[in-house]
């Protein structure tokens, strides 16, 4: 026997049982709570369970578009096109939801997902399939090394991820049979019908509506090297420039492929790498691209910037009017808050989409 071994007198072993049954049970609570960091920090967001959500039908009025060839070229149904990563597929599944809820001919949306190469496109179709069996959906490789090498780091680094690059090449990863798209980021909930917004009117000389802010500092998204070069200056010449978020946007990609849109995009990304003339990721060669040509929509349709700004991601107030779609750009992101227990007074607006399906969840 050990020298450093208890010795414990027949009169206290039972009371030294209990004693060391508590022990036990306080060392276990003490190893649970130390490794509870060390779990969080190596869970990945490919162990997120979500909860299948409700069946949604057609309105008597819908059309049908069952009958086409290929369904998934249906000129009757609402094309949107989201991308998916496992970073963000927490908000995806919540957007995904708000728009099927709110349809009134939700089997008529068809949902074009872009995801990197690289990623586990099976783990992703088994996720949608999952809460959403009678989803269609098609998932589309994105070869993010095309644009790797010509994104310049901006003023938050997610805004750096190739990902967010994948809508300049929207009419290329798309089958050309597609023509009009609505193009939504992974951060926002809808709370109207995506028709009334893939309805937008564009003349033939429109490739692309979005909901724009004139009140907004035009100047700002564009550095002084910029607007001190004569010829750079003149981008804008005969427009009438605004901003707009290029998180909600209707595309009408035949028009995109004939203009070749992509290569103007990327040619601006290729002077950025060589002068600096922007800071704010993906949204500035949009901006020199598109803006003063673009058909506008009500604002109702982006109730942009609720995840604050870039830098700290304090909360927002909507904009004065209706809304139709509640928008988390910026920093701060709703799932990420109320996690924290740190919410946003307009957290609240997305947490009914949350599809999480967390491990203490009692199901009604």
């Amino acid at each position: 026997m050990s020298k450093f071994a208890l010795v414990i007198p027949p009169n206290k072993l039972h009371r030294h049982h209990h004693h060391r049954h508590h022990l036990f049970l306080l060392f276990l609570l003490i190893s649970a709570v130390n490794a509870a960091p060390s779990l969080a920090s190596t869970t990945t967001n490919n162990d997120q369970k979500f909860k299948e959500a409700p069946q949604f039908y057609n309105a008597p009025t819908c059309p049908s578009i069952n009958g086409t060839t290929n369904e998934m070229c249906s000129h009757e149904a609402v094309h949107v096109a989201m991308t998916l990563d496992a970073a963000y597929s927490r908000g995806s599944m919540a957007a995904i939801f708000s728009i099927l809820q709110h349809s009134s001919c939700p089997q008529n949306i068809l949902f074009h997902f872009v995801s990197t190469s690289t990623a586990d496109h099976r783990h992703l179709r088994l996720t949608i399939t999952h809460s959403f069996p009678s989803l269609k959906f098609q998932i589309y490789p994105y070869d993010s090394s095309v644009v790797s090498g010509l994104i310049s780091t901006s003023i938050r680094s997610a805004l750096d991820s190739p990902l967010n690059y994948a809508r300049n090449y929207l009419a290329d990863l798309l089958p050309h049979c597609i023509h009009r798209i609505v193009y939504l980021d992974s951060d926002l909930v809808l709370v109207d019908d995506i028709a009334k917004l893939a309805a937008t009117p564009l003349d033939e000389n429109t490739v692309l509506a979005a909901p724009e802010y004139c009140n907004a500092n035009f100047t700002s998204y564009f550095t002084p090297t910029f607007w001190s070069n004569p010829t750079l200056s003149l981008t804008f010449a005969g427009r009438k420039p605004c901003y707009f978020n290029t998180g909600v946007m209707v595309i009408d990609l035949q028009k995109w492929r004939e203009g070749d849109y992509t290569t103007k995009i990327i040619e601006w990304m290729e002077l950025q790498k060589r002068i600096r003339i922007y800071e704010l990721g993906s949204l500035p060669p949009f901006l020199l691209v598109f803006a003063g040509t673009i058909a506008p929509v009500d604002h109702r349709w982006n109730q942009h910037g609720l995840g604050g700004d870039n830098y700290r991601g304090l909360c927002r107030n909507l904009h004065p009017g209706r809304v139709s779609l509640l928008h988390w750009s910026g920093k701060g992101k709703p799932w990420v808050r109320l996690d924290a227990n740190r919410p946003c007074p307009l957290d609240a607006l997305w947490a009914p989409y949350d599809l999480l399906q967390t491990p203490f969840a009692l199901e009604s």
